[in-house]
């Protein structure tokens, strides 16, 4: 099955890392109205999963899975989710290493 890895988004949510596209910092980028039209479109689509719901989101994480996409918002900081996904990116490099 090879090297799955998921990233703990919060609540009881888990996304695998080679489905994530981006991690977005939310406060920074709903700045822009081509961001909130793209969350507002996304939302009414159903697109959009809360993860926490009444917790303001802090980033949100679009992903890919089979070709239909999910966004998710999330109560953690995208700082605090980089450093998650940087280390399981780098066990997995490590434990590919040690196999060589």
């Amino acid at each position: 099955m090879g090297d799955l890895m998921f990233l703990h988004l919060g609540g009881d949510y888990i996304v695998s890392i080679k489905d994530i596209i981006a991690i977005v910092d939310m406060e920074k980028s709903t700045i822009s109205q081509d961001t909130r039209n793209f969350l507002k479109i996304s939302d009414e689509e159903g697109f959009i999963i809360d993860v926490i719901e009444n917790e303001m989101p802090k980033s949100f994480i679009i992903t890919q899975e089979k070709h239909k996409s999910k966004i998710f918002l999330s109560p953690i900081s995208t700082t605090t989710l980089y450093k998650r996904y940087e280390l399981l990116t780098n066990s997995m490099k490590e434990k590919r290493m040690e196999e060589k």
